[in-house]
Order: structure tokens, then sequence, then C-alpha cells
């Protein structure tokens, strides 16, 4: 009597799997590099473009193309039309507000718990990338300075033990970028920058999560209220109207 093969078993699993491509690391490069192209305004807010284009610029194939797309509106910063291609959006005003009250509602309390949970490692990591920022600031390098400004809070964020949240904050961050903002030499200078992240430091030297969390709060509410007053003539007096549900009280 003859029997059926079976379809359990790891070669059942093996068999349902798909093949890597591999164009897989190659969509991930694209995309990378038209993101960079995105936020350094190379490829400027508002232009459309085809996939082909796109593709001929980066001497491959139209499906990594197509596929960095696709990751990159997800992430809000182009939009597909049909028929015509794909265009670059602009951050407006009020993406930036709610871009910047995510930022508040999240790496506040990732703050708070990173006091208690980053080792050494950590602590000195952040400490390298607050000495590379002074010394940016000292020689007036902004560019170095936001390198190491982002790098900073990966690591805060990171330490939290949240991956997720850490990916998120880093695409909001590309989100303000793409619109160009910034608030050096306009509203603050690159020492005010400094002297911030060095109480933030502070708080998570001292274990202090409350701490931690109120010089981060202090932190990205200035940070908040300086770009929407630049950005849209909006008093930096006032509150974004989320501050009080997060821990830390502002000074």
């Amino acid at each position: 009597m003859s029997t059926k093969p079976t379809t359990e078993g790891p070669a059942a699993t093996e068999g349902a799997l798909r093949e890597i491509k591999a164009e897989s690391s190659l969509t991930d490069r694209v995309r990378d590099s038209i993101r960079e192209a995105i936020i350094d305004g190379q490829l400027a807010p508002g232009s459309l473009h085809s996939v082909q284009s796109l593709a001929n610029v980066f001497k491959v194939s139209r499906t990594p193309v197509r596929e960095a797309l696709i990751d990159l509106a997800g992430a809000d910063m182009v939009e597909f039309e049909r028929n015509r291609g794909v265009r670059i959006l602009q951050t407006s005003v009020h993406d930036l507000e709610e871009i910047l009250v995510l930022r508040i509602l999240l790496e506040v309390p990732a703050a708070f718990r990173a006091a208690s949970q980053i080792d050494e490692t950590g602590l000195e990591a952040l400490r390298m990338e607050l000495g590379i920022m002074t010394e940016a600031a000292r020689v007036g390098d902004e560019p170095t300075m936001m390198l190491h400004d982002r790098r900073f809070h990966e690591i805060i964020n990171s330490a939290s033990g949240n991956s997720r949240l850490t990916e998120y904050v880093d695409s909001l961050r590309d989100l303000i970028l793409t619109r160009g903002v910034s608030t050096v030499d306009t509203k603050r200078s690159l020492d005010e920058i400094v002297m911030e992240h060095t109480a933030i430091l502070a708080g998570l030297e001292s274990g202090d999560g409350d701490l931690a969390a109120q010089m981060m709060k202090d932190h990205l509410v200035h940070t908040a209220a300086l770009l929407l007053e630049q950005e849209g003539g909006r008093d930096s007096a006032l509150g974004l109207g989320w501050e009080s549900l997060v821990v830390g009280e502002t000074t």
C-alpha cells in the first residue's frame, strides 16, 4: 500500500521559503542614495521623476528603484502619481509640528528609560559624540555637528531597549531634513545646542530618569518652538499642547 509523502518537517518549511534575490541589497543602496539626495536637495521638493530616469542615473534596472521608492513612499518622502512617475514631497509646517510632537512623545520617555538601562559603554559612546559635537561647534562645522547630534539621540533611543522606536524617530528626523530647516545661527548657536546635549548626558550619567527626561524634554520643546516660530511665524512662547503628557517639567 502506497503512502503519500508527508509535507511536515524541515523540508516542507524550506520549500515554502522564497529565494533571496541579489537585488535586495541593491534596493537598500538605491533607497539610501535617493533618501540622501532628497535630504540634501539634489532631488528638489515638488519635482517629478520617472522610475526609468532614476534607474538610468543609478545604472540599475527598474526593479530595485521601484522597490526603493515604495519604501520611501511609506516614509512619506515621495508619492507615486499614476502614469506620471514619483513626486518628491515637501514637509509642510503642519507636518513639521506633528513630527516634532511625535519626537517629544517618544524621546522623552526613552530618555527616562535609558537612564536606568544604559551601561558604561553607552555612556562613553555619548561622551565621544558630545566631544565631536563640541569641536564641531568650536570651528562652526554645522554638517558634522548635526551628524553627531543625530547619533547622540540614536544611542539614547537604542538604550531604551526599543529598536522600533529608534528606527521610527530616525525616519522622523529625515522628514524634518527634507524641509531643509535649521535653527543654527538664526535662533541659537551651535554652542547652545551642545549645552543642551551636555545637560541630557549629565542626567543619564546620574542615573536619574526624571532628570534625563526633563533635560530631553527641555531640548526638544525648545527646538520645536524655535523651528515653528521660524517656519510658521508661531510665537515661540506658545505650547504644542502635548507637553504635559510626558514626564519632565520644562525649565
